[in-house]
Parts: C-alpha cells; sequence; structure tokens
C-alpha cells in the first residue's frame, strides 16, 4: 500500500489526513499529537526560540488542516507536514526582516567565526557530549531518537518497546539531568 521510503507510520498518517480532508477533528487531534513534539523540536532549532517555534508549529498545523486535502502522496507525509513547517519559518523570518533573498553581495567583513569562536563551539560540544554520556542508557537511547533522528515518541516507544509515557518520562528526566550538567536552570 505505502510506496518506497515511506517512513514508519506513513500509511497510518496518510488516512489521518484524508480524514481531515473531510473535516475530521479527531483525526486532526491525533496527527497533531503525533507530531507535536517532533516538530517543535524542528521548528525551535531553527528559529532560535521557543515562541517561534511554537507559533510555527501552530500556523504548519492550521496549514495542513486547511490543505489536508491537497497532499498528493508524492512524498511522506510526514516529510509533507515538516515542510509545510519550514515554509512557515522562512516565511516568518521573511515578514521579520532576518531573511531577504537579494541578487546584491552586502559588502561587509568576512563574518566566519574567528579561532576563538571555534574553539569555544567545540568545547561546548565536548562538554555536551560529556553530559549525554552521564545519561542512563534507557535515556541516551530516547533523546538519541527524539532529538538527533527527529522521531515522534510513539516511534521512539515502538522502537524501544515501552509505552509512550515511559518515553516521555525518560525525556522529561534526561533534560533536567543535562540542564543540570550543563550549568542551566531547569
Amino acid at each position: 500500500m505505502g510506496t518506497p521510503g515511506d517512513q514508519p507510520g506513513d500509511a497510518d498518517d496518510r488516512l489521518l489526513l484524508a480524514r481531515i480532508a473531510r473535516g475530521d477533528k479527531a483525526a486532526m487531534r491525533a496527527l497533531y499529537e503525533r507530531h507535536h513534539d517532533a516538530l517543535f523540536a524542528f521548528a525551535r532549532l531553527r528559529a532560535g526560540d521557543e515562541a517561534a517555534a511554537a507559533d510555527a508549529v501552530q500556523d504548519a498545523m492550521l496549514e495542513v488542516w486547511r490543505k489536508a486535502g491537497a497532499f498528493s502522496g508524492r512524498s511522506a507525509a510526514r516529510t509533507w507536514i515538516f515542510a509545510i513547517a519550514r515554509n512557515k519559518l522562512v516565511d516568518r523570518a521573511r515578514r521579520s526582516g532576518r531573511l531577504s533573498f537579494t541578487d546584491e553581495t552586502p559588502e561587509r567583513a568576512d563574518e566566519a567565526p574567528g579561532p576563538a569562536a571555534v574553539l569555544e563551539a567545540a568545547q561546548d560540544a565536548a562538554r555536551v557530549r560529556a553530559c549525554l554520556a552521564r545519561l542512563t542508557e534507557a535515556q541516551r537511547a530516547a533523546v538519541r531518537l527524539a532529538f538527533f533522528e527527529d522521531l515522534p515518541y510513539p516511534d521512539v516507544a515502538a522502537r524501544e518497546g515501552v509505552p509512550v509515557g515511559t518515553v516521555k518520562t525518560r525525556i522529561h528526566h534526561a533534560k533536567k539531568a543535562l540542564m543540570r550538567c550543563l550549568g542551566r536552570p531547569g
């Protein structure tokens, strides 16, 4: 029934989108819950702050509600949803003046990071790796799957063979441990 390259759960997403196209609010709620966490992490990484990420996710999901019938199926449903979110982020950046596409080449000094900034970034990355190493194996696996492989919590739960609530708890405790380790309040 699927196409080559379908992602796990894509058939379910396609069915949800078909129901959403017919105005099924329960299907929209299910799709939202299924993708919200990964979509928010994706948007937050690109937007740089939680408020902008939350707005982009809401805008994207509203667009999914409006355009579910336009989903062509040429890509995985998740890919389509994330593309909508990316476009919302780009639109938002353009409106705020942080992104523009021009043919002009700005005449300014080289903005590449200097040696000190590169060294600091490398040290930060080493600190993050060290903090990740201090997590339990279960927490590390949940963080890796949810944040580095960008899987939604139900997919993480399926891969780990545990309930979704357990995944949420592991990630919650992992985030707290990472914040403590990195010396940030949380």
